[in-house]
């Protein structure tokens, strides 16, 4: 067996193994999602208290709540203050985990709610079934972070024109990203026609998830 004579010892070419990192707040220590957070081996778990947010994943500052969680900080209005705060941050994410079914509350008050954290503080949203699902959302944009950054969507920037804040809502809906946005503006003009078009008309672009957007409007 021949060895490199020229090669410096300990030389040895190693793959750079760059983990994402996820900064928790320390008062989600009792979470699911911080115990699946640090079972996962792909991504670096830091818990220190935070004085904004519950997450932050570079400039990324992320406020996480219950659907429960959100009707009490809406009736103590305390969650406008949040919404104030996060805006220190370059970047804003919402995350809402649960089902609306599942509480004994006006329906169309969060809803109004929701559209006004999208339009008036230009926040996106993400809703998510439970904490796994939490969790999964999380990782990924973790890993999201080490990519070269490009604008894909409107969400990284304040939309300007009309055009531009018609398709920021859209985008704040599940399973709709830039693209698809501008197709269902192409072929409904308004968002209005967009949300009252028929699933049928809807399934020409969404396809399967026609049916998931219908979902949202009217439950």
């Amino acid at each position: 067996m021949f060895h490199n004579i020229f090669r410096k010892p300990g030389k040895e070419k190693v793959k750079s193994a760059i983990k994402p990192k996820i900064i928790a707040d320390i008062h989600e220590k009792d979470s699911m999602i911080l115990a699946e957070l640090s079972e996962n081996k792909d991504i670096e778990l830091i818990i220190q208290p935070l004085k904004i947010g519950d997450y932050l994943i570079g400039d990324i500052i992320i406020e996480r709540k219950t659907i429960s969680d959100l009707i009490s900080s809406m009736i103590s209005k305390r969650i406008i203050e949040q919404l104030k705060q996060m805006k220190q941050y370059p970047q804003q994410l919402l995350i809402l985990e649960g089902d609306l079914e599942d509480i004994d509350f006006n329906p169309n008050a969060i809803r109004g709610f929701i559209l006004s954290v999208v339009t008036n503080y230009q926040i996106p949203i993400i809703f998510t079934k439970n904490s796994e699902e939490t969790t999964k959302y999380l990782i990924i944009l973790a890993k999201q972070q080490l990519k070269p950054r490009t604008e894909i969507s409107l969400h990284s920037r304040i939309p300007k024109t009309l055009k531009e804040q018609k398709q920021y809502i859209l985008e704040a809906f599940p399973n709709i990203g830039p693209v698809t946005a501008k197709k269902l503006l192409k072929e409904f003009k308004t968002i209005s026609n967009t949300i009252n078009a028929q699933e049928e008309d809807l399934e020409k672009i969404l396809r399967k998830k026609a049916k998931d957007f219908k979902k949202i409007l009217n439950d």
